[in-house]
């Protein structure tokens, strides 16, 4: 079972994507450059087809670079969530911020909440507003756990 700490969860909100900019920006050039080639010479369209292949790629690249975008949104937003119920629990628990740890990195109901210091589980149901929660002990099986720091 892997858990996380509020610091790993706060410091992978943000992903790398140079390689999808890099992609577009490649894209974008090769289409400017096959345009010019063609109104150089609009005999060959064979640059005209590159160039048309460019821009398709130049959209394929843009069209998951937003898709991205939107998932990492998504992403943040739940993350905002777990922050202040993190907080909360290592208050109520009288436990510094980082010795709790959360079997999700996203608020969901029955995740595994683990207070490291007093070696303790306990199992979330939160309430429909999502804005109160109840914490059960819980027994978890394996005990062997990977702390994402």
């Amino acid at each position: 079972m892997t858990f996380y700490t509020l610091k790993y969860i706060q410091n992978n909100q943000n992903t790398d994507r140079t390689i999808l900019y890099v992609l577009m920006l490649v894209a974008a050039l090769a289409m400017v450059i096959f345009a010019a080639l063609y109104l150089h010479n609009r005999f060959a369209t064979r640059y005209c087809d590159l160039g048309i292949i460019a821009l398709l790629f130049l959209l394929l690249f843009a069209g998951t670079q937003y898709e991205k975008y939107v998932q990492i949104n998504t992403q943040k937003s739940e993350a905002t969530q777990i922050v202040p119920f993190i907080k909360s629990v290592a208050q109520d628990e009288n436990v510094k911020n980082s010795d709790v740890l959360v079997s999700s990195t996203t608020l969901t109901d029955g995740m595994i909440v683990r207070v490291d210091s007093k070696n303790i589980d306990y199992q979330l149901k939160l309430n429909d507003d999502r804005n109160t929660y109840t914490l059960t002990q819980a027994h978890v099986i394996d005990h062997k756990v990977e702390v994402e720091n």
